[in-house]
């Protein structure tokens, strides 16, 4: 269904720009920022931005299909609305909306169990295809509960975030004040910090539903979770929120997909904004790319209208991307098509959109 705001937003600029102009500066430091000297943010960008095209010319690209699958299941284009706490600071319904937007235009939603308005009430919004990430704050029974009312709710898989050991210093956070609503009493932090391989198999060994890591960062781990029997391995760096001065996740990527060898599917966040970055992610390997900051930017812009926005235009981005290549699928591409070069923006939570 067509979100109608085909006129007001005829560009990703200009729904960063209507964000901006709509959200107080505490939320819009949260959506922007990343932890302490924000490095790891501007890897994520430098990363994407030191790949460049070897496009293939002559070739009938009179019909490309951008659609895609993710476990099994057909999605428009190969991206994920990846979960975002505090959603609800960019737009009232918070998860439930983001997860309307989700079913009208057909990508799966990951719930943040940081995101109001919960699983449940989340579910009951939409018609869509979703996954519940968790972060660990209680025992066992915490998470079999949580499994529990997940599957209860036509939840499709389940994530455990695991980069989150501890709490980051996001120093635009700090220096406005922002408390994200979910941080005030939180408390459970501790079985966060304990989280060990040991509780990987427990749920594997405990639940049939496909588990999710989202938070790997090296070869090495991803050969440990397909070890475990996980079903994707998530590269993901928090966008730049945990760990400074990390890897941007696109540089990270190659290493996973090889690691992983077929074993398990492959998914990445980290600064993907535009229609040609996610198809760079495609191109090394990963199965679908999360969307969180342009999540964000959209339903900042124009609620769930311009959510659905955005992503009718990534999908036209993605499109072009693949006829100028000269391919008319995903599996058409291979390395072939990607060449190393140097950046021409300097890197930015923003660096996609140069009009700003």
């Amino acid at each position: 269904m067509p979100s109608n705001l085909d006129e007001q937003f005829q560009t990703l600029h200009e729904i960063a720009r209507a964000a901006r102009r709509n959200l107080a500066d505490g939320p819009w430091d949260y959506l922007i920022g990343g932890t302490e000297t924000e490095t790891t943010v501007k890897r994520n960008r430098a990363a994407i931005d030191s790949l460049a095209w070897r496009p293939r010319v002559l070739r009938d690209v009179s019909k490309v299909d951008v659609s895609s699958t993710f476990l099994g299941r057909p999605v428009r284009i190969p991206v994920m609305l990846a979960p975002v706490g505090s959603v609800e600071s960019f737009a009232p319904g918070g998860g439930a909306t983001a997860g309307r937007a989700s079913g009208a235009f057909g990508v799966p939603h990951m719930l943040s169990s940081a995101c109001n308005p919960g699983l449940e009430a989340t579910a009951a919004a939409a018609d869509n295809y979703r996954i519940f990430q968790l972060y660990v704050r209680g025992d066992e029974a915490f998470v079999d509960d949580h499994v529990k009312r997940a599957l209860d709710h036509g939840y499709h898989a389940f994530c455990m975030t695991v980069d989150s050991a501890s709490y980051s210093r996001r120093e635009r956070d700090l220096d406005k004040r922002f408390v994200k609503p979910w941080r005030v009493g939180a408390t459970g932090m501790e079985y966060q910090a304990a989280l060990s391989w040991d509780q990987v198999k427990r749920f594997k060994d405990t639940h049939d539903v496909p588990l999710i890591l989202k938070g790997i960062a090296t070869g090495e781990d991803a050969a440990l979770a397909c070890e475990h029997g996980v079903e994707v391995v998530y590269v993901s760096n928090h966008g730049g929120r945990q760990l400074d001065h990390g890897r941007g996740s696109l540089d990270v990527l190659p290493e996973v997909v090889a690691a992983v060898a077929g074993r398990a599917a492959v998914m990445v966040d980290g600064g993907f904004m535009r229609g040609t970055d996610v198809v760079k992610a495609i191109t090394l390997g990963a199965q679908c790319v999360g969307l969180g900051r342009l999540q964000c930017l959209g339903l900042a812009a124009a609620g769930q209208a311009g959510l659905e926005r955005a992503l009718e235009i990534l999908e036209e981005e993605i499109r072009i991307c693949l006829a100028l290549l000269g391919v008319t699928g995903y599996g058409q591409l291979d390395a072939s098509y990607l060449h190393e070069a140097r950046p021409v923006t300097e890197p930015g939570a923003l660096s996609a959109f140069p009009l700003l």
